[in-house]
């Protein structure tokens, strides 16, 4: 076992500080390490630890069988101390005065000591020439000597089910009074639309909407916007757009006027009774449409590898103009199909509704008549008999929906319908999914990075 050395004496021989554990540490020994999140482990991750190096830049941290790529630099361990002094224990919040550090030469950064604890989670500690101590996961550390930032919070691709006409392998219900009961119902709910795309709430009371109000809020609060908060209409036109008639409606997202698009979208239809436009016909229909948007665009990018690059490409205004005093349109332009950055190209957002579509631009790239031929394939694969799912909604059956992902519709019907429902902020329910369905460790680290 190496001795431990003092590091200002280690600096100014020009060597490296090296450090082992108070005993050996195999390189197979196990440490509990944040889960890899993008590809969904919720476990502690094998890392052995056995050497320290540190110098006038950094320390680095030697793992079996990790091989680093840089030096974590003195002012951004300092930077990152979680300790009681340097965060907000109750709100999380930084309050080490970052930018006060005279960046080289302050004894805010001047490290005295570095060891490290052979405890269960193998502590790393610095000990600061301002007195101050820092002590840090291992885990933490070799994270980001060997990647640049965590992973997006998201569900690995292996856990979003894509489906087509048939709907998913199993349909995702949970049940009114187990949402309302636990949170456990809750993330069971959230997880089902995060997974799937959508989810029905059977058992939801239908004699009074503001049951179905209740059930939404316990994912988070109701979105307003130009048309309300929390929603319950008939087919009276009492604003200004085609969900308030009794035509067929395509599939199609909602909101692609703003820049934050809803996140989820919910119906429950209350009643639907036959009227003097009624035929003799017990079928009023009305039946509800949903299209998986991320299969869409994943078969037309085997399809048309083209068209999908198109689409991808070419950034598109959207507008919401047909209520008197409303002119809407997000600041930006935003294409048909969204993509999360990297190569691997994971699908991230659709947009799209042709009626609320602005005028095609030009670009320098991709001439008019391309994007026109691309959308038309777009279009086709959409109204496709093998991708639409639909569904005949009932009272007492509630369904949520990814608006960011699920595309809706429904057929034209007869008699007076009445439809009650609402929007939920996209952050606020990836918000309440992820705090019920991971540890509050695991959240801390998709949301802080540590």
């Amino acid at each position: 076992m190496l001795q431990i050395m003092n590091f200002s004496r280690c600096l100014a021989r020009g060597t490296v500080l090296q450090r082992q554990l108070t005993r050996s540490v195999s390189t197979t020994a196990q440490n509990r390490v944040p889960p890899i999140l993008n590809t969904g482990s919720r476990g502690s991750q094998a890392t052995g630890i056995n050497e320290i190096e540190a110098d006038e830049q950094g320390i680095s941290i030697r793992p079996a069988g990790i091989i680093n790529h840089r030096k974590l630099p003195w002012i951004w361990l300092r930077d990152n101390c979680r300790c009681a002094s340097c965060v907000n224990q109750d709100t999380q919040q930084r309050d080490v005065k970052t930018f006060e550090i005279e960046y080289p030469h302050d004894p805010k950064i001047k490290p005295l000591d570095v060891r490290q604890f052979n405890n269960e989670q193998r502590t790393v500690v610095v000990n600061w020439a301002d007195g101050h101590e820092s002590t840090y996961d291992p885990g933490f550390l070799t994270h980001y000597l060997n990647a640049d930032s965590r992973p997006d919070s998201i569900p690995p691709p292996s856990s979003i089910e894509q489906w087509m006409a048939s709907g998913p392998k199993e349909e995702p219900i949970v049940q009114y009074e187990d949402v309302m009961k636990s949170d456990e119902g809750v993330g069971r709910l959230t997880d089902l639309i995060r997974k799937k795309g959508f989810a029905f709430v059977d058992g939801t009371p239908y004699e009074d909407p503001e049951h179905t109000k209740n059930l939404l809020e316990r994912i988070a609060f109701i979105r307003a916007t130009h048309y309300g908060g929390f929603y319950d209409f008939t087919a009276d036109l009492a604003m200004a757009d085609t969900a308030y008639t009794n035509i067929a409606l395509p599939a199609h997202t909602d909101t692609t006027y703003f820049d934050d698009p809803a996140g989820l979208q919910a119906f429950h239809m209350l009643s639907h009774e036959p009227d003097s436009t009624s035929s003799k016909s017990t079928d009023l229909g009305g039946e509800s449409l949903l299209v998986d948007g991320f299969k869409a665009a994943s078969l037309l990018r085997e399809q048309s590898p083209e068209a999908y690059a198109i689409l991808k490409t070419l950034r598109l205004p959207w507008h919401a103009s047909g209520n008197k005093g409303i002119a809407i349109t997000p600041e930006l332009t935003y294409p048909v199909i969204e993509t999360r950055p990297g190569d691997d190209g994971q699908l991230f957002r659709i947009r799209w509704n042709n009626d609320d579509r602005g005028v095609v631009p030009f670009h320098s790239e991709i001439s008019t008549e391309a994007w026109y031929a691309a959308a038309k394939k777009w279009n086709s694969l959409l109204e496709a008999k093998e991708m639409q799912y639909w569904v005949k909604l009932q009272p007492g059956r509630t369904l949520i929906f990814d608006n960011w992902r699920v595309m809706h519709g429904r057929s034209a019907f007869t008699g007076k319908r009445r439809i009650c429902g609402a929007y939920i902020n996209r952050n606020d329910y990836i918000s309440r999914w992820k705090t019920l369905n991971y540890s509050p460790e695991d959240v801390r680290r998709m949301n802080i990075g540590v």
